[in-house]
């Protein structure tokens, strides 16, 4: 089983092929197959986010097969990214990223882990909801949480297809 770990700084270099791994899952989705082929973050910006901790990684063997991005906002931990190489995938690196995660955001008292996901793929919306998470209903919604959802709809995700998970601690 990998390590799962805070990022270092070298680190930055593999994320973005790990992006584009796991970005590969969405050719499998109908009308979502064009984010295969969408932009990921580039490597440069990483750093602030390692140096504040708030990346982990899954790493077997030097390689980099999984990460999360999270940020604490308010009284939530955020999870902005959560990507496990194509072919990790299966095997609880997800799980045990957000594991990870969840742990962090417990020991600075935060009340929640959020994040925002699709509703109808299984490995986002299903995967969550079994790892505890729940899916909000529209009035549950704080004003962080529609601006990320507004966002998302800017850059061209289908907005009814979309949804904030909250997972209370």
């Amino acid at each position: 089983m990998p390590t799962i770990r805070l990022a270092h700084l070298e680190d930055a270099a593999q994320l973005p092929q790990v992006e584009t791994s796991a970005g590969a899952r969405f050719r499998e989705a109908p009308g979502l197959e064009w984010i295969a082929d969408d932009e990921v973050t580039p490597a440069q910006a990483y750093p602030p986010f390692i140096t504040d901790g708030a990346v982990w990684v899954a790493e077997e063997d030097g390689a980099i097969l999984g990460f999360l991005l999270a940020t604490p906002e308010g009284e939530a931990l955020h999870v902005l990214e959560l990507a496990v190489a194509h072919e990790a995938q299966g095997r609880g690196l997800g799980r045990a990223l957000m594991a990870a995660a969840a742990a962090k955001a417990r020991a600075l008292g935060l009340k929640a882990v959020t994040l925002t996901t699709f509703r109808d793929l299984v490995w986002n919306e299903v995967f969550y909801r079994r790892l505890g998470y729940r899916t909000l209903a529209e009035g549950e919604l704080d004003e962080r949480l529609r601006g990320y959802l507004a966002r998302e709809i800017e850059r061209g995700l289908p907005g009814e297809r979309r949804c904030a998970m909250r997972l209370d601690l």
